[in-house]
């Protein structure tokens, strides 16, 4: 079994006294394991940094086992991270949403805008808001979207303001009123194209840190991850 194909590094660990097994989520592939011979050596020891996007090789006897990587870089984010905290805790944040993606299937939509995330904005604001909206999408690939678009009552497509912690589906303002209090703000950017404000992100944030607890890392008792809040925080 062989293929080739571009990838993101999203984790490695050590095997054996030189090797590595790198973890990589690899465009129309998905999430995928591979030891990569010498990847302790001098050469590939910089390579193999998270948030590098390289071109691999992956071979193996059978399609069901470990394999092993050939990889060659592509281009170098690792050495930008070091020197800029904010980089780093983005990409130790994006890399930690992709490992908790199903092994080998394909999400080529969220690798797409994770490398837009670690490349293209440079505004803080607009960084965080298709951060909290990335968080969403990540919701949808795992198998837990959010229902946005209609009241879950009335069933209206207008004036849409809250959010059910229970069932995630959204409400109108008027049906919300009897239990706002055990609600949560729906931020209007997660349903348009509209500009937010710092308050509508951390309610975007909210939303996706009370779903994702819910649904993945309380169920996988798992913390969040740490440099989530540290990012947020950087960002706001």
């Amino acid at each position: 079994m062989q293929f080739t194909g571009e990838g993101l590094i999203i984790g490695t660990r050590k095997h054996g006294e030189t090797s590595t097994i790198a973890e990589i989520m690899i465009a129309d592939r998905g999430r995928y394991f591979g030891i990569v011979r010498g990847g302790r050596s001098k050469r590939l020891r910089p390579v193999l940094q998270l948030g590098n996007s390289v071109e691999v090789t992956w071979r193996a006897r059978l399609e069901d086992h470990l394999g092993a990587f050939n990889i060659e870089l592509i281009k170098a984010r690792a050495a930008n991270m070091i020197f800029d905290k904010q980089s780093l805790y983005l990409g130790q944040l994006l890399c930690s949403h992709l490992r908790l993606l199903p092994e080998r299937y394909s999400h080529n939509n969220l690798l797409e805008m994770t490398i837009n995330l670690l490349d293209n904005y440079e505004d803080n604001k607009l960084l965080a808001m298709h951060l909290a909206k990335y968080e969403l999408f990540l919701l949808e690939e795992l198998g837990f979207g959010l229902d946005l678009y209609s009241c879950a009552i009335s069933g209206e497509t207008t004036g849409l303001s809250h959010i059910s912690p229970k069932t995630g589906r959204a409400v109108t303002l008027e049906n919300a009123k009897p239990y706002i209090d055990r609600l949560l703000p729906l931020p209007p950017f997660f349903i348009s194209d509209e500009n937010a404000s710092k308050v509508d992100i951390a309610n975007g944030f909210n939303i996706t840190k009370h779903f994702l607890a819910k649904h993945i890392w309380n169920v996988r008792q798992i913390d969040a991850p740490a440099t989530r809040q540290q990012i947020i925080d950087l960002l706001l």
